[in-house]
């Protein structure tokens, strides 16, 4: 049939739709290629039961911020409940910490005021000064607490975990993923979820909330942290709160040989106990490694800090810049094996309890087999997360509290100082927020958690399930790892590659996250954990342009100085009135409202 034909025979109605069911057939065909598919749903009904709470303070993670926060709320005389995505003690990053550091001032030689200064040079002022003095002064009581519930006659955690909210019959809900925190009149009133096992959406009323959800990334090969995606930060994010840190780079290497094996890249330990470590300060940028490879185009390169023995061939060994910012008693540039820029100084006496002993190795034979990018999508431990408004780890909503890697404390600024802080840092602030937690509950009365607004959460919750086709979490996922996780694009940064993954990235969040569709419940989880991941790319892509200069684990090829004069500060994101994402500067040194940090 010819043209004119198709004019005097059918109509213009009938033809579109003649024409889009042979593009629909030919489309079948390059569905692999989409994403794209139809729902072939696995549960008898998407109409899941509702299960409801109502507690003083609802704390989400089961890692050790999780924990401390969980017990000291508790023992401060709220009503808790901890619900986790995981098991308790064995999801997230904790797991994987062999590490734990302890101040102990009738050992150590340096002062509480002299180890926050040294970590302030270090981090070239980065840090948050309260936070780093936080963590050496309560360090030693959160051990003491975790050597009398067994965390130290393990490698596993759950036992000792579980001890203290057992004793205190914590109500402990795991393998419960979280999605919603609910804001009602201008204050936390809970969250909403769904757990993995049963059909069955999950609400919360809660006077104030203290997210312990770790940090993430996108689901990086090697390093253990694909159950982490960001999902705290996006929910705190998605009711207002100012969220920062996006633009530092972690940089933990991997093991290419048993890389799902409990292997830390960075400490060289496999499936050890762990150990306490004393003052140490390192000088770690987080992307030593990664420029090597970008250069060298060649060679054995282990990206990322303590990655091992490594063999680089023609190119600079280090970005113009760097030495300048490192401290003149850290590691040499160039010098022998025990002293390399990749890894911390030898060990010595702080050396306890057979942990780390602070050479950041990789264990005999295994150098060679280290592989970068382990991390992708983190930041520097303790550098991204909720904005806290003061020293109680408190958030810019009111009654939300954030812990750990979680909250962006800004606990060693945008670089590594200790070995064993971070998860020092998540015992002190989990405990820390749980207490301030406990006071505020006591202040207010029940919040409204309408059952409105409940349907329109359970509706969101379940949108994915109910789409009749669409694209596969996991398609997504994939794509977005290639947009990502490239060195050129996530670690040796320059502006028109970073708006080039802009613009795949702002793709997927206007035309995928909208037709994400979920067949089960296990599908449901990586929905909301893809989408949750887009959303955090977004905001490291643009606070990566935004960052005109490099410092610490932020480096510009096209802007390789550091800039004191105008990037003395923190880049805080926030959702505006229009729902796009808006960004601002947070001078270094004060709190949100531009009070100074004393």
């Amino acid at each position: 049939m010819n043209t004119k034909d198709l004019q005097n025979n059918i109509s213009r109605r009938r033809f579109l739709g003649t024409a889009a069911a042979g593009t629909g057939a030919m489309m079948l065909g390059a569905s692999a290629l989409s994403g794209w598919a139809k729902n072939l749903t696995k549960l008898g009904t998407t109409d899941l039961l509702k299960r409801e709470y109502e507690t003083d303070v609802l704390v989400i993670g089961g890692g050790m911020a999780g924990l401390f926060a969980a017990v000291k709320a508790h023992d401060s005389g709220a009503n808790v409940v901890l619900v986790s995505k995981g098991r308790l003690g064995s999801s997230g990053q904790t797991p994987f910490a062999k590490g734990i550091f302890a101040y102990d001032a009738t050992q150590e030689e340096m002062s509480i005021d002299e180890f926050t200064a040294q970590v302030s040079a270090s981090a070239i002022g980065s840090n948050n000064p309260v936070y780093t003095r936080q963590v050496a002064a309560h360090s030693l009581a959160r051990v003491k607490e975790l050597r009398e519930w067994g965390f130290f006659e393990s490698p596993l955690y759950n036992k000792s975990f579980t001890n203290p909210i057992k004793k205190r019959n914590i109500p402990l809900i795991e393998r419960v993923t979280i999605t919603h925190l609910i804001k009602e009149n201008g204050q936390i009133a809970g969250a909403a979820g769904f757990s993995a096992d049963e059909q069955k959406v999950h609400c919360f009323k809660a006077k104030s909330v203290i997210l312990c959800t770790g940090a993430g990334g996108f689901k990086p090969n090697g390093f253990p942290i694909c159950d982490l995606t960001h999902d705290g930060t996006i929910m705190a994010y998605e009711i207002g709160a100012l969220v920062t840190g996006k633009e530092w780079n972690d940089g933990h290497g991997g093991s290419a040989i048993n890389p799902a094996a409990c292997y830390d890249g960075w400490h060289g330990m496999f499936d050890r106990k762990c150990g306490t470590t004393g003052i140490g300060i390192r000088h770690d940028l987080g992307v030593d490694m990664n420029y090597q490879a970008y250069v060298s185009g060649g060679g054995k390169v282990s990206m990322g800090p303590g990655a091992g023995n490594t063999t680089v061939k023609g190119g600079p060994q280090k970005p113009e810049g760097f030495d300048r910012q490192r401290r003149p008693d850290g590691p040499p540039a160039d010098g022998d094996n025990k002293n390399r820029p990749d890894g911390p100084p030898p060990g010595g006496k702080n050396r306890k309890e057979g942990g780390p002993d602070g050479d950041g190795g990789a264990p005999p034979g295994m150098g060679g087999n280290m592989v970068g990018g382990s991390s992708a999508g983190m930041s520097i431990h303790k550098s991204e997360g909720l904005v806290p408004v003061n020293d109680k780890c408190e958030s810019t909503i009111p009654g939300l509290y954030a812990a750990g890697d979680a909250l962006g404390s800004y606990m060693a600024g945008a670089i590594y100082t200790q070995i064993g802080s971070s998860l020092a840092g998540s015992a002190v602030q989990g405990a820390i927020a749980g207490e301030a937690a406990a006071a505020y509950s006591k202040q207010i009365e029940s919040p409204i958690f309408s059952e409105a607004r409940q349907q329109q959460v359970r509706e969101e919750i379940l949108a994915p399930l109910k789409r009749e086709a669409g694209y596969s979490p996991a398609w997504v996922t994939q794509t977005l790892q290639g947009i990502m996780i490239p060195n050129f694009v996530l670690y040796i940064k320059k502006e028109n590659m970073l708006r080039a993954a802009l613009a795949y990235v702002e793709e997927l969040r206007d035309t995928h996250i909208p037709h994400l569709r979920a067949a089960d419940m296990h599908e449901l989880r990586l929905a909301h954990e893809t989408r949750n991941m887009i959303i955090s790319a977004e905001m490291k892509l643009k606070a990566s342009i935004m960052r005109t200069e490099s410092r610490c684990s932020h480096y510009r090829l096209d802007y390789p100085e550091i800039d004191h004069e105008n990037w003395q500060a923190w880049i805080n994101i926030y959702k505006g009135d229009d729902g796009n994402m808006q960004f601002e500067k947070q001078k270094f040194g004060t709190w949100p409202d531009g009070s100074i940090i004393v």
